[in-house]
């Protein structure tokens, strides 16, 4: 069939790997359910006849999609008669949410794990920690909510502040923010939520770098403890040069038990450990950290990420987890079961070499790619007249929908490629109707790129069917933004 004839009522997002039209419609909402162990897994088949629908499916997710299309199938009353055979092209299909330059709360989260489920999307990247802010209670650690949830100021509306809090001093707005951060109690009606929605929650916990937030808590854990006497996370955007510090036992010790407890209140595979934008002036001049470079037989302070990457990649497949980060935290020797976040086609940050996607899955890692420059969506989205502030970059819906995960990836590497996701940084993203318009439409661009791969039909025929499907959203109340 040409999917370009398809109905209004059958524009579906993302597009099915196989859809027919046999024609008619169906009041008959009678569901029939049978399982087959051939179909892949999260796959479906799916007939609406008239005398009702059938859903055949290997797994609880497959019969979860089969649901999810028959959503949006779903015309008033009736179905169009149609058989569709369906499966996702890749087994990660992410979005990411950094809550803590700003946050969003527990109900956003829920709202965005609504709309991630609709679109087939299956990993929640939680970005919970960073300079600007610390977001999870931590049992035995009070101090981290008590200064590292809280800010004296924040960056105003409109401006751009990324020197220092002093150098930017006019460009604070002078009000507290905060205290924000979940509790276990929350983290446990989160995790829930999201598996019914067979979506996987994976938290980060930011380490050696981005970590100001925590150091303001514990200062000692620092390699320079005075830097700390304000006793408050970074107030503007941007990376601070005062990182953990690696030679001393009780900081490494915090983290472990920061992660011992992340891994148990979370119940996914993966945990995710930053890595990326630590600078390494300040090991350079620690004598704890001259001291650990010397008893581990280490070369000078670049040899300090590599070795505490390599201690948290066993520390947590000790507790049947697998290590994720950015992809700097790839330098030098790490164990084959790290895998890699792509964030970067070309070297930027704080001054560590490029690992690239490919580099890595040739190197035997497993790697999910996620580029700034197709999946950044605090990148500018180059509609006129657009009344929300991006960090900068251009990002259109085509640019979204053009990217291909294992593009430049040699053959051989690609089974390596476990998908993609998209990024919702918030240094100007300032609440959930900001957050929804830089997320929607170009997430459904991405959610069908992560679900049909090389199969996906073209950006005219996405754009006809999403003109259908933007309706859906708005009659949600979700602030989605034009396609142009």
């Amino acid at each position: 069939m040409n999917i370009s004839l398809i109905l209004a009522a059958v524009a579906l997002v993302p597009q099915p790997a196989k859809l027919v039209e046999t024609g008619g419609t169906t009041k008959n909402a009678e569901i029939r359910y049978v399982t087959d162990a051939a179909v892949p897994a999260e796959g479906y088949r799916l007939k609406v006849a008239a005398d009702g629908i059938t859903v055949t499916s290997s797994d609880a997710a497959g019969r979860y999609y089969a649901g999810v299309t028959l959503a949006q199938l779903k015309d008033g009353e009736t179905w169009p008669c149609v058989e569709i055979e369906d499966a996702p092209a890749y087994r990660w299909r992410g979005a990411h949410l950094d809550e803590c330059r700003h946050f969003f709360g527990k109900e956003t989260v829920k709202q965005m794990l609504d709309l991630m489920a609709q679109h087939k999307l299956n990993r929640f990247h939680w970005h919970l920690t960073e300079d600007q802010g610390w977001r999870l209670d931590i049992p035995g650690y009070p101090e981290l909510v008590k200064y590292g949830a809280v800010r004296s100021a924040s960056v105003r509306h409109g401006q751009r502040a990324t020197k220092g809090s002093k150098e930017d001093a006019d460009k604070l707005n002078g009000v507290k923010y905060g205290p924000y951060f979940y509790t276990e109690a929350d983290i446990r009606e989160i995790v829930a939520y999201a598996a019914e929605r067979h979506i996987v929650i994976v938290p980060e916990i930011e380490l050696p770098g981005h970590v100001f937030a925590a150091l303001a808590a514990y200062p000692e854990f620092a390699c320079v403890p005075a830097n700390m006497a304000s006793r408050e996370p970074r107030l503007v955007w941007g990376i601070e040069k005062d990182v953990l510090c690696l030679g001393n036992d009780k900081a490494i010790k915090f983290m472990e038990d920061v992660l011992d407890y992340v891994c148990r209140l979370f119940p996914g595979d993966v945990v995710h450990i930053g890595g990326d934008e630590c600078p390494q002036v300040r090991w350079k001049d620690c004598p704890k950290c001259q001291a650990r470079i010397k008893a581990e037989g280490l070369k000078d302070e670049h040899g300090l990420q590599p070795w505490i990457t390599r201690h948290f990649v066993k520390f947590l497949e000790a507790r049947g987890k697998r290590a994720l980060g950015w992809d700097e935290y790839l330098l030098g020797d790490v164990p084959k079961s790290a895998i890699g976040m792509s964030w970067r086609t070309r070297r930027q940050g704080a001054g560590h070499a490029l690992v690239s996607g490919a580099q890595a899955a040739v190197r035997g890692h497993d790697v999910v790619m996620t580029p700034n420059k197709f999946c950044y969506l605090d990148y500018g989205q180059c509609l006129p007249n657009d009344p929300f502030q991006y960090i900068g970059g251009k990002l259109p819906l085509e640019m979204c929908y053009s990217f291909d995960p294992c593009a430049d990836v040699p053959a051989e590497a690609r089974k390596h490629i476990l998908g993609g996701q998209c990024n919702n940084w918030s240094e100007y993203t300032w609440n959930e109707y900001d957050l929804a318009w830089k997320m929607w439409p170009r997430t459904c661009a991405l959610a069908e790129v992560f679900w049909l791969g090389d199969a996906k039909p073209g950006f005219a025929d996405f754009k006809k069917r999403m003109a259908t499907h933007r309706g859906r959203l708005i009659a949600q109340g979700i602030n989605c933004a034009p396609l142009e």
